[in-house]
């Protein structure tokens, strides 16, 4: 057999898309085996344990598989749609977008790199955290893989290796996702999914982030002291040379970077929104019943005569925040960056449709994967596998299901590398699964975000962490090995501390 038709027959992992689809496809087929069935609900429309009961079979054909995908982004009578997450993804993406157009986000790191030269160690852990804040926060993700060729030749000069920047950059990425505060593309979709606040198990997720990247941080430090005390402990050390001329050029090497007064202000403003997006997420009230401040200003808001018109009278007060209000913060805040970032109205136009384009598949991979959900419930075999699950889940105590849950959610992430695509696969019967065991919805979210960070962190389906690797001159095997240890770590720390949580 040649080359060229090794390579023609050669298996590529399928895209996500496919995967959801042919689920879909699965589900379909389910729905002419498995009987259809129903529970009682109650006012608030969650299903009440013990009143499943049959009715009539509800089979579907080829007709529903292809409507299942456009169904799931607008909705019907049996499932709801995706539109409003999907809208948000697309605004954000258009704020990185706007902010991006002015730099500030790549030169505010390549400042912190130029004054941290002389204590690397110090910069390993600055950096940590920020990037582990940036996947906690907003998902990031395939942005920083610019920083890689940018780090690199620093740590390199020092003694470190390619696989600490690495580690720095995109580990820390995916630590912070699998710890999500208010990641709208995890914690948010996965928590509008199951119908609950972002903002509810913020705190017990702010602990987890804060041990885990505590975690990783010593992992990394450790490492790094290892191989400049012994270069041959290093696991690219036969590629010591090659990676010298690779990335040790003068130009790299003295890379420099500035920050301007008009960056200060854009990142200002970048911090500030997810500031307020935060300030808005979190439940107040149901914390606290007597937390009433935000609705008490913004009553007083809306109700002074002049400034109730100008602001408007429906204005929604911090702390009862849902998609609709953190879109159209993004929104607005994307016009303040414009504002601050002196940017002209076609660029700014430009900068924002780029934005939402980079992240247009996203936003259509959450009506696709709500598809899923569109089939099993117009099959009406959703209530009947959750009856399984119920029937199975009787008597088990907390702990046990929320480990079994976390390790689901671990095997479907390998199928489904898309945090938001596995969200929409998986959280709505997941998170009813939850309900029956008398779980927390934000323990099941917590559940699927950790096994999608921990995932996305070694699994060669995920784009960033192959691109990360490639800039590296990393391969798989070397990096499996290098956080083998490391996975097995955050996997016993997860499983604990859901655990915790349902003790709670």
């Amino acid at each position: 057999m040649t080359n060229k038709t090794k390579k023609r027959f050669r298996f590529q992992m399928p895209t996500a898309f496919t995967i959801l689809f042919w689920l879909i496809v699965l589900m379909a087929v389910l729905t002419w085996v498995i009987p259809a069935g129903a529970y009682q609900t109650n006012s608030a429309g969650q299903l009440t344990t013990g009143t499943y009961h049959t009715v009539k079979s509800q089979p579907q054909g080829i007709w529903n598989v292809f409507m299942a995908p456009i169904t799931g982004m607008i909705g019907n009578q049996h499932t709801v749609g995706a539109i409003d997450i999907s809208l948000f993804i697309l605004v954000i993406g258009g704020f990185l977008g706007v902010v991006n157009q002015t730099g500030a986000l790549d030169d505010g790191i390549k400042v912190i790199v130029d004054k941290s030269r002389g204590h690397e160690k110090r910069l390993i852990v600055t950096l940590i955290i920020l990037f582990s804040l940036g996947g906690s926060t907003y998902g990031m993700g395939e942005e920083t893989l610019a920083f890689v060729p940018l780090l690199t030749p620093v740590m390199m000069s020092v003694g470190y290796d390619p696989i600490v920047s690495a580690a720095v950059i995109m580990l820390s990425t995916r630590v912070g996702d699998l710890a999500s505060t208010v990641n709208p593309f995890t914690t948010g979709l996965a928590s509008g999914i199951i119908g609950i606040s972002p903002g509810r198990g913020l705190l017990s997720r702010l602990i987890l982030w804060v041990i885990v990247t505590g975690i990783e941080t010593w992992y990394v430090l450790h490492y790094a002291s290892k191989i400049k005390a012994d270069p041959t402990k290093s696991l690219v050390y036969h590629l010591r040379e090659e990676n010298e001329r690779r990335f040790m050029t003068a130009t790299n090497s003295k890379a420099t970077g500035s920050i301007t007064k008009v960056q200060r202000r854009v990142l200002l403003v970048f911090a500030l929104t997810f500031g307020i997006m935060i300030l808005g997420l979190v439940p107040w009230t149901s914390i606290n019943a007597h937390w009433t401040f935000f609705e008490s200003l913004n009553h007083l808001i809306v109700t002074t005569p002049i400034l109730g018109t100008i602001v408007g009278h429906k204005m929604v007060a911090l702390g009862s925040w849902y998609f609709n209000e953190i879109t159209l913060l993004f929104f607005f805040m994307s016009v303040v960056v414009m504002a601050v970032g002196h940017i002209r109205e076609k660029a700014f136009m430009d900068a924002f449709i780029k934005g939402m384009q980079d992240l247009l598949s996203v936003a259509i991979i959450v009506g696709v994967a709500r598809g899923i959900q569109v089939v099993m419930n117009d099959g009406k075999i959703t209530a009947t596998l959750l009856h399984y699950g119920e029937k199975s889940l009787t008597g088990m105590p907390k702990g046990p299901f929320i480990i079994c849950a976390f390790i689901f959610f671990v095997l479907l992430a390998f199928l489904i590398p898309s945090t938001s695509g596995l969200a929409a696969a998986t959280m709505g019967v997941m998170g009813s699964l939850a309900h029956f065991a008398h779980i927390d919805g934000s323990i099941m979210v917590s559940a699927y975000q950790s096994a999608a960070g921990l995932v996305t962190a070694i699994t060669p389906t995920a784009g960033m962490l192959v691109g990360a690797l490639t800039l590296a001159n990393v391969s798989f095997s070397v990096w499996w090995r290098w956080t083998a240890k490391l996975i097995v770590i955050l996997f016993c720390v997860s499983c604990v501390f859901l655990v915790i949580l349902t003790l709670l």
